[in-house]
């Protein structure tokens, strides 16, 4: 639609490669651990049981950049859900990362997504979405999203490209150790025809 949604690929020889940014998906294991089920969704599949969604790799930071910038959007927002890599990562812990909430489960860790509005090369406003969440005194309400969860960027305002960052209590030498990972499903903008007319001027 009116949405670019950029990927970087690199091919560094002998079987290497990289990525960042986003990729179409339609794998649904929730249950294998690891790099090697990178793009599965850890709810099972896309927003009402759709087959296909998008899956986003943050390092450090992606830019989703909507297209004309001459006719900046009202983006209405987006369904999250937590990648499934990344999900039995912070609920099991593995080589590189920890298990959320520590061996005693009371370690206030968390993963968040913050998506930033921008128009015109200026900030207009942050929106933050917590994955997971240990912080909880009371550690039964402790959770990482497994469903898929609304995401209304509407107070962002008008925007010609969005900024997404994915940060985390679980860092090291080398910067976050948690899996730069999410899904996201059903983004919806607003087209605004007459950008002066709405802002009043």
């Amino acid at each position: 639609g009116a949405v670019f949604f950029q990927n970087n690929f690199a091919d560094w020889g002998g079987g290497f490669t990289s990525w960042d940014g986003y990729a179409y998906s339609n794998m649904n294991d929730t249950v294998t651990a690891g790099f090697m089920n990178q793009y599965s969704s850890f709810a099972g599949n896309g927003v009402n049981s759709s087959e296909k969604f998008a899956v986003g790799y943050c390092y450090p930071v992606t830019r989703l950049i909507l297209l004309n910038p001459q006719q900046p959007k009202i983006v209405k927002g987006f369904y999250v859900t937590n990648n499934t890599y990344a999900a039995i990562s912070m609920r099991d812990g593995d080589a590189y990362s920890k298990k959320f909430g520590g061996v005693s489960g009371n370690d206030p860790d968390w993963f968040k997504l913050s998506i930033w509005g921008y128009r015109s090369g200026t900030k207009t406003d942050t929106i933050d979405f917590y994955l997971a969440d240990y912080r909880f005194e009371n550690n039964n309400f402790d959770y990482i999203v497994k469903d898929w969860q609304w995401v209304n960027l509407e107070s962002l305002g008008i925007v010609d490209s969005l900024e997404m960052q994915l940060t985390s209590t679980d860092n090291g030498q080398y910067g976050m150790n948690t899996p730069g990972y999410y899904c996201m499903d059903d983004f919806i903008t607003d087209c605004i025809p007459e950008v002066e007319n709405y802002l009043g001027s």
